[in-house]
């Protein structure tokens, strides 16, 4: 049973909404993943979003575009919490996918992660599901040692060899 839904409004997202797909698979999360537009097809979105808790979905990731709405009325109709993801876009870059996302109104909260943020979607659905669960929780703390490790190892290579060995 996905303990995760993934979900984003057109297949042009999947680099970006992949990127928590992965991270999931690194925690061995349990996810689906749905191509659903809240604009297009509204009535397969209500059924996908109402039906999510009864799947066992205990956090939606959703990304979206331009007006973004797709993160907020997850939020509207799924009980459990959102992860909203604003899409790069080209006419602005992005910033109007984020404002779209992070201006719910008051009662409909959607976390929010940068611009492109898969990665991070990811790992924050896994810090969500790690409060109710101790061995993934300890997977998080050995990653956090992991990207912990790299920096520093990086650094003593920058020490040791100066920033030549980066060209």
């Amino acid at each position: 049973m996905a303990k995760v839904s993934i979900v984003m409004g057109s297949d042009s997202d999947m680099p970006v909404m992949s990127k928590a797909a992965d991270i999931l698979n690194k925690f061995g999360i349990e996810y689906e993943m749905r191509i659903i537009s809240a604009h297009r097809e509204p009535d397969i979105f209500f059924e996908y979003a109402k039906s999510a808790k009864d799947r066992g979905v205990k956090v939606i990731i959703a990304g979206a575009g331009k007006a973004a709405h797709l993160p907020g009325m997850c939020a509207a109709l799924f009980e459990g919490p959102v992860i909203g993801i604003p899409m790069k876009t080209s006419d602005l870059g992005g910033v109007d996918s984020l404002y779209s996302i992070v201006q719910m109104p008051s009662g409909i909260p959607v976390a929010t992660v940068a611009i492109n943020g898969g990665m991070n979607a990811g790992i924050l659905a896994a810090k969500i599901l790690a409060t109710n669960d101790e061995s993934l929780a300890s997977k998080l703390a050995d990653y956090s040692k992991e990207m912990k490790d790299g920096v520093v190892a990086k650094d003593d290579k920058l020490q040791s060899e100066g920033y030549e060995a980066f060209l």
